[in-house]
Formats: C-alpha cells, structure tokens, sequence
C-alpha cells in the first residue's frame, strides 16, 4: 500500500518539478517506511538530502498527504552501507540537467556549466516585502532587469530565513525572461569549492577557470563558506577579478556583512565591499503577517476545504518571530495536521500542534538582534559594536548590548564575549556591572536600556 501511494505521489512530483529536477532529485529516493507520522526516505549522499528537503520537502509532504497519507514530517538518510538505489544522484547538481537559467545550447552541453536548479517558488512575484527587505528587494529588481551593470557585486546580508536565497533565486528567473541568451550560474560557495577540488585533483583546472569565466552572472550564495579555506579564496578571487574586469555582473550572499566574515581574506573583504552591501533585517510583524497571508493564498489549490479562524495567523505572525522559514513550516504543519484530522484551525488547535515551535519562540532574541538593534539606537555602525575601537561613543553602547545580551539570552559571559569580537568573558562581566551602576546614575542611560528591552521583547 505504502510503496503504490508513493508511486501516485512520484507521478505527481514528475508533472510538477519538472523532468530534469525529477530525474536528478526525487527519482533517486528510495521510499523507506511511514512511522509515527515520519516518512522516511533513503538517499544516496548527504548533499542530496540537504538540497532535496530544502527545494522540495514541503511539495514531497503535500502529495503524500494527497494520496492518504498521515505523514506530518520527512526524514531524508543516507544508509551507513551506502546507497541502495541503482541510480547515483549527482555529487552537485549541473546547470544542463536541473533548469539553469540558461538553457544550455548544443555547443555547451560538454561544458556542463556548474550551476544549482532554481526553485520555482521564489520569484519576485513571491516575494513579501516589508520595511526590512524594501532596500534589498529594489537592489535585486534593479540588477535582475539588466542594463548596464551598476552594482557590482551585488551583496545581501542577512540571518537564517530573511530572503537572501530567495532574492537570489528570483533575480536569476528574472534575468532568464528578460535575457535568455545569458549564461548565468547559481551555486553556492561550497559547491564552488567542491568543483575547484575536483578540478584540481582531475587536473582540469584550465576548463575549470574557462568554465567560470566565460559566464555572464555569476551569482554565488553563503559565500562566508570558503572563509578559512586558502585556495578556494585564491582562485574565488581571480574568478572575481576576471569578471569585473568584464563588466560581468556578480551577486553574492551570506549570513553577514563582508567586514564581519572571520578568516575571510582582506583583498576579498575589500572586493566584496567595492560594489552595493545591502543588509536583509530580521523580520518586523506587518511582515511576517504578509507572509502567512501569501502562503495561504498559495496553499489554497492544495487544500481547498481547509479554513482557518480569525486571529490565528495574527497570532502566529506576533509568537514566531525567529525567521520566516520557521513560519512557513509552522503553517505548513497547520494545514497539514489539518488536512488528516479535519476541522477548522482554529487558535487551540494552532497552540497545540505548535506547542515545541511557540516554546522555541519564547527564546527568541538573539546576541545579533540585541547588537543591531542597539547599534541602530545609537547611530553607530553594526561593525564597531564587535570591532575593536574603544571610544566612548561606541564603547559604552557596546556595554549596554552586553548587559541587554546576559538579561535577555542565555548565552553564558564567555559566550557573549565571543560574539563581540572575541572578548573575555571579564570584559562582559565588567560592562553588565558597570552600565547597573549607571543606571542608578544617569537617567538617559535608563531610559535607553528601557526603551530597547521593550523594543527587543515585543
């Protein structure tokens, strides 16, 4: 029963991710079991699973529940004795087999242009903006409709689920309807070094060179992944230097500003900030509102007979505040408890169905989000509050953070040190005392720590 469900559910994923995608990602899985609402899917590396729950987890989990299913969860492993499908997944994913923005011309196909496929889902069209992302969004519009290159690189920022993927996605399709000629890759920065490793251990390293510098955007995501990593940055460098001296167009994505990546080399650092950095905020609530609002819109052709009562998305938009991944999945869980048992969502039935992601909510301010936000206050740059400059302009707003960062975490003070640029754990302890003892003293310092707990809390 179980293998002929997952059987409807494979044609299914065939019609909608497409032959290629089909063919590279979901043909390879190897359906396992259905346990305790857990479907568990045997795969042949752990590059695969990672990309094939991230791209196409939650279309996998509609199905499967389409067809009967009472699965609330996938489970993606790689047998320890190796893989046990007959069919190898590719190592990395090649823009002439998974939906490139280019289609590959017959001249290119030995070429096998190194790209990662796109998702379909994230197009400018799907993307909520809201004040945090507003600057971003216009950035990536602007690179996206062509023209003469004027940000270069094009460089967004931000934490875990904010939209960077997503933008840089988005900026590819939009580059393919307007300029299908280009030749444009998407991969990330560890699939850039896998490829430079192989090539190097192939002894191709000429075609390697050739194949990256020959393109017309070279879009490279989580770019903070090669910091560290001596020869990959080496020739990471010499790949950007070619392209701008091109004028090709260059975006790039990571989970921090170029200044704040650790090990990163400083004539990287320095290239990476020549062109536009552009900082994706954490998310405020009108936002989050916008995006549960969109993705119900979305999920509406999938569960038509689904309804969900007043106030609950307003709910969910005010209590999970970490990242917008986090939502969408807490929403996804909504529908899909819902579709099995039946009912409206109601507020109770999202309290409880959520009850470990709320729980996990509760925690929800960070040392970074402490950092920006103080910074923000004060008028001072993200970068002086973990750098090293002691002047009382910046000195005592980094106090304040300290002390905000032990009262509203649980990070420990060596913790806390280490995330202001590796200080000691005496320096924290000494800020969290001193700026206790101005607030005794000195109201505008009292005013400031109370106007950020709120603003932090709410």
């Amino acid at each position: 029963m179980a293998d002929s469900m997952w059987g409807q559910v494979r044609e299914k994923l065939e019609h909608s991710v497409g032959q290629n995608n089909y063919r590279n990602w979901i043909e390879p899985l190897e359906f396992a079991e259905i346990d305790g609402g857990v479907a568990t899917f045997l795969v042949p590396t752990t590059f695969m699973a990672n990309w094939v729950e991230r791209n196409f987890g939650d279309q996998i989990l509609r199905q499967m529940t389409h067809a009967g299913a009472r699965v609330t969860r996938l489970d993606f492993q790689v047998p320890k004795s190796g893989p046990r499908t007959r069919q190898a997944a590719p190592s990395e994913p090649t823009a002439s087999s998974t939906g490139n923005p280019r289609p590959v011309a017959q001249s290119d196909q030995a070429e096998d242009l190194p790209g990662a496929p796109l998702d379909k889902r994230f197009t400018f069209d799907s993307f909520v903006v809201g004040k945090p992302n507003e600057l971003a969004h216009a950035a990536a519009r602007r690179v996206a409709e062509g023209g003469p290159v004027t940000f270069n690189p094009l460089f967004l920022y931000g934490g875990v689920g904010l939209g960077k993927t997503h933008l840089m996605h988005a900026i590819a399709w939009e580059i393919q309807e307007r300029n299908p000629e280009l030749r444009v890759v998407y991969l990330s920065a560890e699939q850039f070094m896998y490829r430079f490793i192989q090539a190097l251990r192939d002894k191709t390293m000429m075609d390697f060179k050739h194949l990256f510098r020959s393109v017309d955007v070279l879009m490279v995501d989580d770019v903070q992944f090669i910091a560290g990593k001596d020869s990959t940055q080496e020739e990471f460098f010499h790949t950007f230097n070619a392209l701008v001296d091109q004028n090709k167009q260059i975006i790039i994505s990571a989970d921090r500003a170029p200044g704040e990546i650790k090990d990163l080399e400083e004539r990287i650092k320095s290239r990476l900030q020549c062109g536009l950095v552009v900082d994706l905020h954490p998310t405020d609530y009108e936002l989050r509102l916008g995006v549960l609002q969109s993705k119900v819109a979305a999920y509406k052709d999938a569960y038509p007979d689904l309804t969900i009562a007043d106030g609950v998305l307003e709910f969910l938009a005010h209590r999970i505040t970490t990242n917008v991944r986090v939502l969408e999945g807490a929403l996804m869980r909504l529908f899909a408890f819902a579709s099995l048992v039946g009912g409206e969502i109601t507020l109770e039935r999202a309290q409880e169905c959520l009850t470990d992601v709320l729980r996990a909510s509760d925690r929800k301010v960070t040392v970074e989000e402490i950092q920006r936000k103080v910074a923000e206050h004060y008028g001072i740059r993200f970068s002086d509050m973990i750098g090293p400059k002691r002047l009382r302009s910046i000195a005592r707003p980094r106090q304040v953070a300290m002390k905000l960062s032990k009262d509203l975490t649980t990070r420990s003070y060596p913790d806390i040190g280490r995330r202001f640029g590796g200080r000691d754990h005496s320096t924290v302890m000494h800020a969290v005392k001193r700026v206790e003892e101005l607030v005794t003293t000195d109201q505008q310092i009292a005013e400031d720590l109370e106007l950020l707990r709120k603003a932090l809390e709410h």
